[in-house]
C-alpha cells in the first residue's frame, strides 16, 4: 500500500527538467475554429499523421495482446470532437466523484472522492516526475480516474484529451475553456497580479465564475504554488489540513503559442531517439531553454492549485493535459513498437537520490487504485496490454 508521509518540500516546478528541447520542424498546422459541439471530421494535422501511421503497428501488438482484442478496444477523443452531450457526461461524472464521500479519510483536506485521486498524487510527486515510472505512473493514474468515472459515477464514455497544438492560437476559445456549460470552465476574473516564473501574468488570476467548476473549491495545499497573489498557508505543515478557497485561473497562450504548437509536438515524437530523451524534453521546465509540453499544459492552465505541480490534479483541465501526455507517448511508441515499448530511463527521485529505475518496479495508487491493483511497469507500457485496452483518435 502507498505509506503517507509529511511533505519535505525541496523542489519547485522550474526544477523537474532542464535539457534543452530539439529543434522544432518548420510545420504549417491548421488550428481550427471552436467546435460548436460535434466531431471535427475534417480536422486533420502531422501529429495525426504520425498517430495514423503508427496504427497498423499497434493493430499487430493487439493480435499478440493476452487481454486486448479489436472488439474491446475502447476509443479515446480530443475534447472538441465529443459531442455536447458527451461533454456534459464527462463532466457529470467529474461532479460526481466530487459529492461522494472520501476514503482517505485521515486527511481533514480530503473531503471528497476526486480529492482521494489529489492527495495520492501530492504524497507521490517527488518520486513520479523526473524519474523513470513518470509515463507509466501517469498512464495508470489517468486510466484509474476514467474507471472511477465509469465505475463509481455511471459514466460510459472514454477519457478526452487536450491536444495542445489544435488550440496553440487561443486555448480560451477552445470547447475545453471556453466557460460554456459544456466546456471544463473557463478562465480565472481578471485581477491585479504579477507573472509566474514560466511567463508574463494573464487576463485571469482570479477565481473562475464560469462554466460547471465556477463554484468548486479546494482545500489542499499550497504545497508548491507558482500564482500570485499566493494561496493562504495550509493549517497543517504537511499541506493536508483543509485550506477551503476558489479554484483559480489564469490562462493564456503564451507558452501554447511558442512550445506547444502541432510542430512542437511534432518534434517531440520525431527527434526523441530514446525513451530518456522522449521524457526529458517533454518535461523539461527550463526558463532559458524552451519549455516541453507538459510544462505547457500545466502553467497554461496556472493559478491555483494549476500551477502547484503537487496538486495540479486538482484542477478538472489536468486530467484532458494529462490524457494528451499518454497520447503523445503512445505515438512516439508507435513509431517503433517493438523496439518503444519495454524501454525505461530514470532514477527513481526527482531530486536525484535513489537507484535507476526498472520496469519491475511497482506502480501502486493505493485507494485509487483500480480495485486495489498493483502493477509492475513493465504491464503499464503499453496500451493495449496488461490492464489496459484503448488507443486514440
Amino acid at each position: 500500500m502507498v505509506h503517507f508521509t509529511p511533505l519535505v518540500l525541496l523542489a519547485t516546478a522550474a526544477t523537474l527538467v532542464t535539457a534543452a528541447p530539439a529543434p522544432a520542424p518548420d510545420i504549417d498546422a491548421t488550428v481550427p475554429p471552436a467546435s460548436t459541439g460535434g466531431p471535427a471530421a475534417t480536422y486533420t494535422d502531422a501529429v495525426l499523421d504520425l498517430q495514423r501511421k503508427g496504427r497498423t503497428q499497434l493493430d499487430e501488438a493487439i493480435t499478440k495482446s493476452k487481454t486486448c482484442t479489436k472488439e474491446k478496444l475502447s476509443i479515446r477523443r480530443e475534447y472538441g470532437d465529443l459531442t455536447k452531450d458527451e461533454r456534459k457526461d464527462y463532466i457529470a461524472a467529474m461532479l460526481c466523484l466530487m459529492a461522494k464521500p472520501p476514503k482517505l479519510t485521515q486527511f481533514p483536506g480530503v473531503t471528497n472522492r476526486y480529492e482521494d485521486f489529489v492527495a495520492v498524487h501530492v504524497n507521490q510527486t517527488l518520486s513520479i516526475h523526473g524519474t523513470g515510472n513518470f509515463l507509466s505512473w501517469h498512464r495508470y493514474y489517468t486510466w484509474a480516474f476514467e474507471q472511477a468515472l465509469r465505475t463509481e459515477c455511471g459514466y460510459n464514455g472514454t477519457q478526452p484529451y487536450w491536444d495542445w497544438g489544435r488550440w496553440a492560437k487561443d486555448p480560451l476559445s477552445s470547447p475545453i475553456f471556453d466557460g460554456s456549460d459544456t466546456s471544463l470552465s473557463g478562465n480565472g476574473q481578471k485581477i491585479t497580479h504579477r507573472g509566474q516564473s514560466f511567463g508574463p501574468a494573464g487576463d485571469g488570476g482570479g477565481c473562475v465564475t464560469s462554466g460547471p467548476f465556477k463554484n468548486m473549491s479546494i482545500h489542499l495545499g499550497p504545497f508548491a504554488a507558482e500564482t500570485d497573489p499566493s494561496p493562504a498557508a495550509n493549517p497543517q505543515s504537511n499541506g493536508m489540513g483543509k485550506n477551503t478557497r476558489c479554484l483559480r485561473r489564469d490562462m493564456s497562450n503564451y507558452l501554447t503559442s511558442r512550445y506547444g504548437r502541432t510542430e512542437d509536438i511534432v518534434a517531440l515524437i520525431t527527434s526523441s531517439k530514446t525513451i530518456g530523451t522522449f521524457q526529458d524534453t517533454m518535461q523539461n521546465t527550463s526558463p532559458t531553454g524552451g519549455m516541453g509540453v507538459h510544462g505547457v499544459g500545466h502553467f497554461t492552465i496556472a493559478g491555483d492549485p494549476g500551477a502547484d505541480f503537487y496538486q495540479s490534479p486538482n484542477d478538472p483541465g489536468f486530467w484532458v493535459h494529462h490524457g494528451m501526455i499518454d497520447r503523445t507517448w503512445s505515438i512516439w511508441q508507435t513509431q517503433q513498437l517493438a523496439n518503444r515499448t519495454n524501454v525505461i530511463a530514470g532514477g527513481t527521485s526527482m531530486m536525484g537520490f535513489g537507484r535507476q529505475q526498472t520496469l519491475d518496479d511497482v506502480v501502486d495508487l493505493g485507494v485509487v487504485g483500480v480495485d486495489g491493483k498493483t502493477y509492475k511497469i513493465r504491464e503499464l507500457v503499453s496500451t493495449v496490454d496488461g490492464p489496459f485496452c484503448y488507443t486514440y483518435e
